[in-house]
């Protein structure tokens, strides 16, 4: 009976840590309705505000948390370098503190 239960809480946690896995972008490097794609200085941007878009995303449908028509590497590269510098790094982020002399 304990080998059953192992069994399917094993079979549980491989379905939901494998329904988390990011799948393939079919629209990177094509371009949107205006022609564009966007490149590191837009995933710069959106990884800048990526915490208030997520909010924003939450209550209505016209607005998405990341560029699906991107230009790869360097969008992805940039929404993770703006993200880091908002959450941990930079605005947000505990950055160093100073010791005071005593």
């Amino acid at each position: 009976m304990k080998i059953v239960s192992i069994f399917g809480i094993l079979l549980v946690l491989i379905f939901v840590f494998s329904s988390c896995a990011a799948g393939p972008n079919e629209l990177e490097k094509t371009p949107d309705k205006k022609g564009k794609i966007a490149g590191f200085w837009k995933g710069l941007w959106n990884g800048l505000i990526a915490p208030i878009t997520f909010i924003i995303s939450i209550f209505t449908k016209t607005v998405r948390f990341y560029e699906v028509h991107n230009s790869g590497f360097w969008y992805n590269f940039g929404f993770v370098l703006g993200a880091g510098l908002f959450l941990s790094g930079g605005i947000l982020g505990k950055g160093r503190r100073r010791r005071r002399k005593r």
